[in-house]
């Protein structure tokens, strides 16, 4: 049995399609999972900054781009 992914929202402040992907995220019922917001960490920009919001599995190394619904991030973690 695998651990679960480890997990990163990417986000800025005052995002309005950032707090549509929470809810989604808590309909999904996602596990635990870090925010990290691009205007905190200038070195992020360029690769997140025209993106957010992205859900990063670090663990596989992969993303999903927004927009996503709650199935789309069910079918996403089942990967």
């Amino acid at each position: 049995m695998s651990p679960d992914p480890f997990l990163v929202l990417y986000q800025r402040d005052d995002c309005h399609l950032c707090d549509m992907a929470l809810a989604e995220l808590a309909q999904a019922r996602v596990p635990e999972f870090d925010s990290v917001f691009i205007d905190d960490e200038p070195a992020l920009e360029p690769r997140y900054g025209q993106r957010v919001p992205v859900l990063r599995d670090l663990a596989a190394d992969r993303e999903l781009d927004w927009p996503f619904d709650a199935a789309a991030v069910v079918r996403w973690l089942a990967g």
